[in-house]
Protein backbone atom coordinates (compact mmCIF):
# COMPACT_ATOMS: atom_id res chain seq x y z
CA UNK A 1 0.00 0.00 0.00
CA UNK A 2 0.85 3.40 -0.74
CA UNK A 3 2.45 6.04 1.93
CA UNK A 4 -0.45 8.28 1.07
CA UNK A 5 -2.83 6.04 0.27
CA UNK A 6 -2.05 4.74 3.97
CA UNK A 7 -2.15 7.71 5.30
CA UNK A 8 -5.98 9.14 3.88
CA UNK A 9 -7.29 5.96 5.57
CA UNK A 10 -5.56 6.57 8.59
CA UNK A 11 -6.91 9.87 8.10
CA UNK A 12 -11.03 8.54 7.78
CA UNK A 13 -10.67 6.46 10.87
CA UNK A 14 -9.39 8.65 13.20
CA UNK A 15 -12.01 11.25 11.73
CA UNK A 16 -14.83 8.54 12.20
CA UNK A 17 -13.36 7.31 15.87
CA UNK A 18 -13.66 11.13 16.85
CA UNK A 19 -17.41 11.41 15.74
CA UNK A 20 -18.39 8.04 17.00
CA UNK A 21 -16.93 8.66 20.41
CA UNK A 22 -18.03 12.20 20.88
CA UNK A 23 -21.57 11.53 20.25
CA UNK A 24 -21.59 8.83 22.62
CA UNK A 25 -19.93 10.87 25.22
CA UNK A 26 -22.39 13.47 24.90
CA UNK A 27 -24.45 13.88 28.23
CA UNK A 28 -27.76 12.25 28.69
CA UNK A 29 -30.39 14.79 27.58
CA UNK A 30 -33.09 12.75 28.85
CA UNK A 31 -34.44 9.42 30.66
CA UNK A 32 -37.75 7.73 31.14
CA UNK A 33 -39.04 10.70 33.65
CA UNK A 34 -36.84 13.56 33.18
CA UNK A 35 -35.48 15.74 30.91
CA UNK A 36 -31.72 17.83 31.70
CA UNK A 37 -31.47 20.82 30.74
CA UNK A 38 -28.29 23.30 31.88
CA UNK A 39 -27.70 22.11 35.47
CA UNK A 40 -31.72 21.73 36.13
CA UNK A 41 -33.80 18.37 36.04
CA UNK A 42 -36.94 18.59 34.61
CA UNK A 43 -39.72 16.31 34.95
CA UNK A 44 -41.41 14.73 32.01
CA UNK A 45 -44.83 13.60 32.68
CA UNK A 46 -47.27 16.30 33.56
CA UNK A 47 -49.99 14.57 34.97
CA UNK A 48 -47.40 13.18 37.92
CA UNK A 49 -45.98 16.93 38.11
CA UNK A 50 -49.69 18.35 38.60
CA UNK A 51 -50.25 16.19 41.26
CA UNK A 52 -46.61 16.90 42.84
CA UNK A 53 -48.05 20.56 42.87
CA UNK A 54 -50.94 20.13 44.36
CA UNK A 55 -49.64 18.09 46.76
CA UNK A 56 -47.05 20.60 47.68
CA UNK A 57 -48.80 23.63 47.77
CA UNK A 58 -46.30 24.89 44.68
CA UNK A 59 -46.67 26.62 41.04
CA UNK A 60 -45.48 24.70 37.40
CA UNK A 61 -43.29 26.04 35.10
CA UNK A 62 -43.53 23.93 31.92
CA UNK A 63 -40.87 24.20 29.77
CA UNK A 64 -41.36 24.08 25.83
CA UNK A 65 -37.94 23.03 23.89
CA UNK A 66 -36.92 21.39 20.77
CA UNK A 67 -33.38 20.00 20.22
CA UNK A 68 -32.26 22.37 17.26
CA UNK A 69 -33.39 25.89 18.98
CA UNK A 70 -30.50 27.67 19.75
CA UNK A 71 -32.07 29.80 22.45
CA UNK A 72 -33.37 26.56 24.03
CA UNK A 73 -29.00 25.94 24.15
CA UNK A 74 -28.92 29.80 25.24
CA UNK A 75 -31.03 28.64 28.43
CA UNK A 76 -29.07 25.52 28.96
CA UNK A 77 -25.96 27.68 29.39
CA UNK A 78 -26.74 30.85 30.37
CA UNK A 79 -30.01 30.54 32.65
CA UNK A 80 -30.07 27.66 33.90
CA UNK A 81 -26.68 27.57 35.07
CA UNK A 82 -27.13 30.48 37.08
CA UNK A 83 -27.03 29.51 40.85
CA UNK A 84 -29.86 32.01 41.70
CA UNK A 85 -32.41 30.60 39.02
CA UNK A 86 -31.47 27.12 40.28
CA UNK A 87 -32.27 28.27 43.91
CA UNK A 88 -35.66 30.25 42.65
CA UNK A 89 -36.67 26.87 40.22
CA UNK A 90 -37.01 24.90 43.49
CA UNK A 91 -40.27 26.51 44.68
CA UNK A 92 -42.00 24.91 41.20
CA UNK A 93 -42.44 21.87 40.09
CA UNK A 94 -40.84 22.04 36.45
CA UNK A 95 -41.66 19.88 33.59
CA UNK A 96 -40.13 19.83 29.98
CA UNK A 97 -41.91 19.68 26.58
CA UNK A 98 -40.42 18.67 23.54
CA UNK A 99 -42.00 19.89 21.12
CA UNK A 100 -40.52 17.73 18.62
CA UNK A 101 -42.18 14.58 20.29
CA UNK A 102 -45.42 13.31 18.02
CA UNK A 103 -47.07 11.87 21.47
CA UNK A 104 -50.09 12.83 22.16
CA UNK A 105 -49.44 14.65 25.30
CA UNK A 106 -46.69 17.13 24.14
CA UNK A 107 -49.50 18.06 21.64
CA UNK A 108 -52.29 18.33 23.75
CA UNK A 109 -49.82 20.37 26.07
CA UNK A 110 -49.05 22.86 22.79
CA UNK A 111 -52.74 23.50 22.12
CA UNK A 112 -53.78 23.56 25.24
CA UNK A 113 -51.40 26.59 26.61
CA UNK A 114 -51.69 27.78 22.30
CA UNK A 115 -47.18 27.23 21.81
CA UNK A 116 -46.27 27.10 18.93
CA UNK A 117 -42.48 27.73 18.72
CA UNK A 118 -39.30 27.48 21.22
CA UNK A 119 -38.44 28.62 23.52
CA UNK A 120 -41.61 28.80 25.69
CA UNK A 121 -42.16 28.85 29.54
CA UNK A 122 -45.77 29.02 31.05
CA UNK A 123 -46.09 29.10 34.82
CA UNK A 124 -49.68 27.54 36.09
CA UNK A 125 -51.15 26.43 39.24
CA UNK A 126 -51.71 22.70 40.00
CA UNK A 127 -54.85 22.77 37.99
CA UNK A 128 -53.71 24.48 34.76
CA UNK A 129 -54.74 28.04 35.00
CA UNK A 130 -51.89 30.17 33.07
CA UNK A 131 -49.93 32.64 35.77
CA UNK A 132 -47.27 33.97 33.94
CA UNK A 133 -46.38 33.45 30.02
CA UNK A 134 -42.66 33.63 29.12
CA UNK A 135 -42.45 34.03 25.21
CA UNK A 136 -38.97 33.07 23.83
CA UNK A 137 -35.74 33.77 25.38
CA UNK A 138 -35.41 35.64 28.42
CA UNK A 139 -31.76 36.68 30.09
CA UNK A 140 -31.30 35.65 33.47
CA UNK A 141 -32.84 38.80 35.30
CA UNK A 142 -35.65 38.68 32.71
CA UNK A 143 -36.43 35.53 33.52
CA UNK A 144 -36.00 35.96 37.85
CA UNK A 145 -38.55 38.51 37.22
CA UNK A 146 -41.03 36.21 35.63
CA UNK A 147 -40.47 33.49 38.26
CA UNK A 148 -40.80 36.05 40.90
CA UNK A 149 -44.20 37.04 39.41
CA UNK A 150 -45.62 33.44 39.07
CA UNK A 151 -44.95 32.91 42.64
CA UNK A 152 -46.82 35.82 43.67
CA UNK A 153 -49.27 35.02 41.34
CA UNK A 154 -49.88 32.27 42.72
CA UNK A 155 -49.86 33.04 46.40
CA UNK A 156 -52.64 35.70 45.48
CA UNK A 157 -54.56 33.52 43.54
CA UNK A 158 -54.37 36.10 40.79
CA UNK A 159 -54.18 34.23 37.19
CA UNK A 160 -53.72 35.76 33.53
Amino acid sequence: MKPRKAMTLAFFVVLLSIGYFSMHAAPTLSDENYSYHGDTRWQTNMTAAEQTAASEGRPVIVYFWTTWCTYCEDYNQKVYSDPTVQSELEDFVKVAVNMDDDGESASRLQREYNVNYPPQHVIITPEGEVLVRINGYAGTEDFLSYLEAGKQRYATGESQ
